[in-house]
């Protein structure tokens, strides 16, 4: 994927319209958005990202946090690409995490952590999550494993992670749940972050999917198709995205 790291970081950097670097922001942060309940329009997300101006005319009045997390997003996609190259650390997530938060009334909040892990207990879908004195801890192997190539794969250090496992890692993530708040949207820009760094096409779930998105999550550590099931469709669609705009890097797949 290191042609498609760069068609998007040349787009982002020349600020082109219309292209697949356009098409992913708007499309990432409305999916992903929409699946924690966010009131945005994919045409509202899209006029926000073209005009960084608001002024829904004769639309229905959305939440300030939405707007601002929606911003928030496009801000952490683009540090996405610009860090894609480094190994994924705590460090990079909290950036991630603060960067989402950024300016929300969450923010505002004493007990609440911006850019940093989770000071209560929280669940997710009504299932219990990591206590917030174990996160530290269960991050810190989280990523140890997804970055030893040699243990999770049986494979060389040098090695890229297989996309299985770049699933199952997002799993664990969202299993752990370490911020506060925003963990679904953090947890996807890392799942798109990693396929792109590991060679894999990436892909954003569609917000129409997420009953069988959320299914794959609470049943992935007995049955892994469900989860699988939902990403791989995904994954097609974004395939036919980079095989519009740049036929090249799939010209033999």
């Amino acid at each position: 994927m290191n042609k498609l790291i760069t068609y998007l970081t040349d787009e982002k950097n020349a600020k082109r319209k219309g292209g697949l670097y356009h098409k992913t922001q708007v499309n990432l942060a409305y999916n992903s958005n929409r699946i924690e309940g966010g009131k945005l329009t994919e045409e509202q997300t899209r006029y926000i990202f073209e005009t960084r101006t608001i002024g829904f005319k004769d639309e229905d009045a959305v939440p300030v946090d939405d707007i601002i997390e929606t911003s928030n997003h496009f801000v952490a996609f683009d540090y996405l690409l610009d860090t894609v190259n480094e190994t994924l650390s705590v460090e990079l997530i909290k950036k991630f995490h603060g960067i989402l938060k950024n300016g929300t009334a969450d923010s505002q909040k004493s007990w609440f952590a911006v850019g940093d892990w989770k000071k209560l207990a929280n669940e997710v879908s009504g299932m219990q999550t990591t206590k917030p004195e174990n996160v530290a801890d269960d991050m810190e192997k989280l990523l140890d494993w997804h970055n030893s190539s040699n243990r999770h794969c049986g494979l060389d250090p040098q090695s890229t992670a297989t996309f299985e496992n770049i699933i199952e890692f997002h799993w664990r993530f969202e299993g752990i749940h370490p911020f506060q708040d925003g963990n679904g949207r953090v947890g996807r820009l890392i799942l798109f972050r990693e396929c792109l760094k590991h060679n894999h096409i990436p892909f954003i779930i569609d917000e129409r999917h997420k009953q069988y998105y959320y299914r794959g999550l609470r049943e992935f550590a007995h049955i892994r198709g469900y989860l699988m099931d939902t990403c791989l469709p995904a994954q097609d669609t974004y395939k036919e995205y980079v095989r519009y705009f740049y036929p090249d890097i799939l010209e033999n797949k």
